[in-house]
């Protein structure tokens, strides 16, 4: 939760935590600080956003894959948290929107295609469930040409 530390490394972290300034870092020192242990795998926390064009930051660890092998059940069912609890988090606090990146699949070796699948199954799956959302626009903001792809198949897909 505490970003990146790596200087000028291109994850979305870094990304995040840099464009926001030192204050998102300093809130999530304090979160870190309070609970007394690393956020684990598919839960949420929501911060102010500081310098972002946005409110809110909701932050969420996804599983990490050892490259060149397939999620497990476990890392499967934590990717599927991650998304579930944002989205809970968001209607919590009565937001409009709210943005994704491809979870877990830059540094964390989820594979593209099954997470993106993933992801907008089980946003689907809560729209269906919670017909009263506050959610009106979900954004799938992709860092590539290919994940972008990746969506834009997978979303005409189903429906």
């Amino acid at each position: 939760m505490l970003g990146c530390f790596i200087p000028l490394h291109n994850c979305i972290d870094n990304q995040i935590h840099s464009a926001a300034g030192f204050q998102l870092r300093m809130d999530c020192y304090k979160i870190m600080q309070e609970q007394g242990h690393e956020k684990a795998n598919g839960n949420a926390k929501i911060t102010s956003a500081y310098n972002l064009p946005s409110k809110y930051v909701i932050h969420t660890v996804g599983p990490t894959i050892h490259y060149g092998q397939e999620p497990d059940e476990d890392e499967v069912r934590e990717l599927e948290s991650c998304y579930h609890n944002c989205l809970k988090l968001a209607d919590k606090h009565e937001l409009k929107s709210i943005a994704f990146c491809s979870i877990s699949t830059g540094a964390f070796n989820f594979p593209k295609d099954q997470a993106s699948k993933l992801a907008i199954e089980t946003i689907r799956n809560y729209l269906k469930n919670n017909p009263s959302t506050s959610l009106e626009k979900i954004i799938f903001n992709t860092f590539s040409d290919e994940a972008t792809e990746i969506y834009r198949k997978n979303l005409n897909r189903g429906g």
